[in-house]
């Protein structure tokens, strides 16, 4: 009877400590795009592993859902959005979020299957970009920097739009009614004669920015870095401040330099 009393304290005592052990663990579930996001936070989760936090990756398509699954409880995080997208969300939406740490920069680039260089495009030439406003500006900056176009010296160039275009010597038609997700079906259909489109779009669909673009944003002077977001307030958990530091330690940013060759570019 004493063996069996023993063997049942036992077995309690296991339970226990097997419940404390989970206890003692967390999970964080942290939304992203597929690329680079979610390959890079796939090379986090060892690290998180070892401090007793299970990183759980939901995969997006798009740079809507990531946002209302924040706000609505569903996600922990979300890793996709660069700062300029971030604020004009919280703008149109209202959410309560929180810049919790920048990461990395992707810059965006221009492509064509028709021409090789920027000074190969003809006058008219169609000019195809994603009906994302908030990438309008870097759009617009960066085709200034190549000397395509030139903006009003007033304009703040993260918020520029098209009719804010003050010399177009090439008289350059723009088309920015597309999702951002489509650009690369239209480059590969070779719509227009050249389009924009997001690195992250670009490496998801085995094309290399640096090598396919004929002209590629500087990443240097960007200010579209991307983010953690949370809930305001979340920016202080430990779980969250973990993710952030795993995210911009030499390991990771080495691996982002070596997996995209600068592409993608961390940020210190």
């Amino acid at each position: 009877m004493k063996k069996l009393l023993a063997g049942a304290l036992l077995s309690v005592s296991a339970l226990t400590l097997a419940a404390c052990g989970e206890d003692e663990s967390s999970k964080l579930v942290v939304g992203a795009s597929n690329t680079p996001h979610a390959v890079i936070l796939e090379e986090v989760k060892p690290i998180l592993e070892e401090q007793g936090i299970e990183l759980v990756i939901e995969s997006y398509q798009d740079y809507v859902l990531p946002n209302k699954d924040l706000d609505s409880g569903d996600l922990d995080a979300n890793y996709f959005q660069h700062i300029p997208y971030f604020e004009a969300q919280k703008a149109d939406f209202g959410y309560d979020f929180a810049n919790a740490g920048e990461i990395h920069i992707e810059p965006i680039g221009l492509y064509s299957k028709k021409y090789g260089s920027i000074e190969e495009l003809p006058e008219g030439a169609t000019i195809l970009m994603s009906n994302s406003v908030a990438d309008h500006g870097r759009i617009l900056a960066m085709l200034e920097a190549k000397g395509l176009i030139k903006l009003a010296e007033d304009v703040d160039k993260t918020k520029a739009e098209v009719k804010d275009i003050v010399e177009n010597p090439k008289n350059l038609e723009f088309d920015a009614n597309y999702e951002s997700a489509l650009m690369v079906q239209l480059y590969e259909n070779e719509e227009g004669d050249a389009v924009l489109i997001n690195s992250n779009y670009a490496i998801d669909a085995g094309i290399n920015p640096l090598e396919d673009s004929i002209a590629i944003e500087e990443a240097d002077e960007s200010p579209y870095v991307n983010i953690i977001a949370v809930k305001s307030g979340d920016e202080d958990n430990k779980e969250i401040k973990a993710l952030v530091e795993a995210l911009k330690s030499k390991e990771i940013q080495d691996f982002i330099l070596s997996e995209w060759g600068g592409s993608v570019v961390p940020v210190k």
